[in-house]
C-alpha cells in the first residue's frame, strides 16, 4: 500500500514537473518570440531613418500619400560611398538627337499628372519623395528585400526554356531589339488600372534598357507603370523606376528605396500614382518615357514626358552599362503566384488581348532606340516573346502616326490559359 502512495506521489511529481517545464518553454518562446519581434521593429525603424529622409515641407496627398519635399543633396542617393562628394549634374551634357522631331499623335489629350499635385508644390533645390511607412516595411519578408525585385524575374527571348521561365512566377509580353549597341529608348505606354488577383503579385508596363548576360552579372535600367500591393499597400497605378548591376540579387530596388539614383527634378515623384487612366471602349491616356545614356559624362539619364527630367543612374553603379546596352525590351510582366495549380487572374495590360486593338487592348506606341551617333531613331528589327501567349500575348505594326507600335496583355487565367 505505502508503494502504490509512493508510486502515485512520484507520478503526481513528474506532471507537475513537466508542466513547469511546459510553462517554461511557453513562456521562454513567448519572450524569445517578443524578443524577435522587437528586434525586427528596431532594424525596420532604423531602416524607415534611413529612407525617410528630414523634409523640407510634407505634402498630403488626396490618395494617402505623404511626399516629403527633401533638399536635393540630402536624398538617399547620397547614401552611397561612391557618391560623397559628388558634384550634382543638374542638366545632361547632350540630349538625344531628334527627340524633339516627332509630332506625338493625340496632342488634345489631357496631361498625365500626380494627385499630390493637388495639395501644393516642393519648393525649389527640392525634391519630392514619397514617404515609407513602417507598414509598408512590415509587408517584406525583411527591411533588407524591401523595394528589391525578386531574383530571376527578367524574360529572355528565345534563348530559354519558357518553362524554366515560368518556374520564376514572372510572366511577359514584350518587344524587344538586339545585336547592336544601344544608347538608350523611348516609347509612349498607354495607361491602364489592371486588377491583381494575390497581393504578392504586380503587374507593369515599363522598358528595360540591359546589359550582360541573362546569367548573375546582368545590368538593367527600368520605367514605366506598376501596380503592387505589395510594395505600395494598395492598387493603385503608380510611375516607377529600377535598376540592378547583379540580376536582382543585392543591387539596386525601386524609386529612391535605395542609395544610386540622383533625382533633380522637384515635381515628379517616383513611386507615386498617376492619373487619368484608360478605361475600356473610353477614353485613352498614355505617359512617354525616355532612357538615355549622356555621351560626355556616361550617366543615364530618364524623361518623363516632355518636361520633366528626372535625374540620372552614375555610370559607376554599372559595369555592362557603363558602355553600353545589349538589348532594349518594352512591354508587360506579371507574377503568376499558380495557387492551387491554377493560373492568376492578375492581369497584364488593360486585361484584354492585343486583337483588341485601340481603346481595348494596352499598347507602346513610338518605341524607338538611341544609337552610336546619339540619334533618338525607330529600331532596324523587333522581335516579340511571351511566355504563354494563351495568357498574355503581344502583336507588332508600324504606322506613320505611331511609328513601330505593339498591342499586349491578356487577362490571365481563362479556359485556354488553365
Amino acid at each position: 500500500m505505502a508503494a502504490q502512495v509512493s508510486l502515485a506521489l512520484l507520478l503526481v511529481a513528474a506532471l507537475a514537473l513537466l508542466l513547469w517545464l511546459s510553462c517554461a518553454a511557453a513562456e521562454d518562446a513567448a519572450s524569445g518570440g517578443a524578443r524577435a519581434a522587437a528586434r525586427h521593429r528596431a532594424k525596420a525603424e532604423r531602416h524607415l531613418k534611413r529612407l525617410n529622409k528630414p523634409a523640407v515641407k510634407t505634402i498630403v496627398s488626396p490618395d494617402g500619400d505623404i511626399i516629403d519635399c527633401v533638399h536635393v543633396s540630402h536624398q538617399p542617393a547620397f547614401d552611397h560611398p561612391f557618391l560623397k562628394n559628388h558634384t550634382i549634374q543638374k542638366r545632361p551634357t547632350f540630349y538625344p538627337e531628334g527627340i524633339a522631331s516627332k509630332v506625338e499623335s493625340h496632342k488634345n489629350s489631357p496631361s498625365i499628372t500626380q494627385p499630390w499635385h493637388q495639395n501644393g508644390k516642393c519648393p525649389e533645390d527640392t525634391i519630392p519623395i514619397r514617404r515609407t511607412k513602417a507598414e509598408d516595411l512590415l509587408r517584406a519578408s525583411s527591411a533588407k528585400k524591401y523595394g528589391r525585385k525578386k531574383h530571376r524575374s527578367m524574360a529572355k527571348p528565345l534563348s530559354i526554356d519558357p518553362d524554366l521561365l515560368n518556374e520564376s512566377g514572372h510572366q511577359h509580353a514584350i518587344a524587344y531589339v538586339e545585336g547592336e549597341r544601344y544608347y538608350g529608348a523611348k516609347a509612349t505606354i498607354n495607361v491602364w488600372k489592371p486588377k491583381i488577383q494575390q497581393s504578392s503579385e504586380f503587374s507593369l508596363s515599363q522598358l528595360w534598357i540591359l546589359g550582360g548576360s541573362f546569367g548573375e552579372d546582368l545590368n538593367s535600367i527600368e520605367a514605366g507603370w506598376q501596380v503592387s500591393p505589395d510594395l505600395y499597400g494598395d492598387n493603385n497605378t503608380r510611375l516607377f523606376t529600377y535598376w540592378t548591376s547583379d540580376a536582382y540579387q543585392a543591387t539596386g530596388c525601386y524609386n529612391l528605396l535605395c542609395s544610386g539614383f540622383v533625382q533633380i527634378s522637384n515635381e515628379i515623384a517616383m513611386g507615386a500614382s498617376i492619373y487619368p487612366l484608360s478605361y475600356y471602349g473610353g477614353s485613352q491616356y498614355d505617359i512617354s518615357i525616355l532612357v538615355w545614356k549622356d555621351p560626355q559624362e556616361g550617366h543615364w539619364w530618364i524623361q518623363f514626358g516632355n518636361d520633366f527630367v528626372l535625374g540620372y543612374w552614375p555610370a559607376f553603379l554599372f559595369n555592362y552599362l557603363a558602355e553600353s546596352s545589349s538589348m532594349i525590351q518594352w512591354g508587360g510582366e506579371v507574377v503568376n503566384s499558380q495557387l492551387e495549380g491554377e493560373h492568376t487572374s492578375t492581369e497584364m495590360g488593360s486585361g484584354h488581348f492585343p486583337e483588341e486593338g485601340f481603346g481595348k487592348a494596352s499598347y507602346f506606341r513610338n518605341i524607338q532606340i538611341v544609337d552610336g551617333s546619339n540619334n533618338l531613331r525607330a529600331p532596324m528589327e523587333v522581335g516579340t516573346f511571351t511566355e504563354r501567349p494563351s495568357c498574355y500575348d503581344v502583336q507588332n505594326g508600324n504606322n506613320e502616326d505611331w511609328g513601330h507600335y505593339f498591342y499586349y496583355g491578356g487577362p490571365g487565367r481563362s479556359n485556354n490559359c488553365p
